[in-house]
């Protein structure tokens, strides 16, 4: 059995037995990784709460048999604990990781994406992330992941999106009214929603105004439901928290 340490960012825990828990981790170097801690819950010196969602840590992991692996030791390298303290950024901070742990696979490495949220819940803590810069995070995420919406570009024709221009999960994006005959499910939107999220792919981080904003948001949950065959549990709780 191989022993390795490495970098990772705790994605949800789940309580297993009576003392046990499974925490499933995004690690720089190996991707995500479901982690059997044994005695976790009753240990306080082992893992001393280092075993929360969205903690940064430092992990000592082995290889076993099976697709878990076995946590021996984490070491807090990040709390984000400005964060903790906001109800709005613990809400952001749960739909990030839960994204993030939905989009990847087992054992597949994503640098990329290790980096991109580790940035974000860094920006989040200094409370420099406002309600717009979670957009941005989402559609960074959706592209490392291959499932980057289109909104340059008419996805059915590949021409421009007009003046009326329609969004449709189905097929990816973008809808031009020529052929929204061909999407059932497209929905009218905003041409100033369209720039505006073209703008956020393409890394500018002008503010969105809130009707923008909470429009951006339902687009991007219907299109995330799609492709996950599921609506994001956080979803549920940013909206009782009040974010769009």
């Amino acid at each position: 059995m191989e022993r390795f340490v490495d970098e990772a960012l705790v994605l949800s825990t789940l309580d297993y037995g009576e003392a046990d828990r499974l925490v499933t981790l995004l690690t720089r170097e190996h991707g995500k990784l479901t982690a059997f801690a044994a005695g976790a819950r009753k240990s306080k010196r082992r893992f001393a709460g280092a075993l929360e969602p969205f903690m940064r840590l430092r992990v000592q992991l082995v290889e076993t048999r099976g697709s878990t692996v076995r946590l021996d030791s984490a070491d807090i390298e990040a709390g984000y604990y400005s964060a903790r303290q906001d109800l709005s950024l613990i809400a952001r901070a749960l739909y990030a990781v839960e994204l993030c742990r939905e989009l990847t696979r087992d054992h597949e490495p994503h640098p990329e994406l290790f980096a991109l949220l580790e940035e974000y819940l860094g920006r989040l803590d200094a409370k420099e992330a406002g309600p717009t810069s979670l957009l941005a995070f989402e559609l960074s995420a959706l592209a490392h992941a291959g499932l980057m919406p289109r909104f340059d570009a008419c996805t059915l024709c590949d021409g421009p999106p007009g003046e009326q221009p329609r969004f449709d999960q189905t097929h990816g994006g973008a809808v031009c009214e020529p052929c929204s005959g061909r999407a059932r499910d497209a929905v009218a939107i905003p041409p100033a929603l369209l720039s505006g999220l073209r703008a956020l792919q393409e890394g500018q981080r002008t503010p969105l105004p809130p009707e923008l904003r909470a429009r951006a948001r339902g687009l991007l949950n219907i299109f995330i439901a799609h492709h996950l065959g599921r609506r994001l549990k956080s979803v549920d709780f940013m909206a009782q928290v009040g974010l769009d």
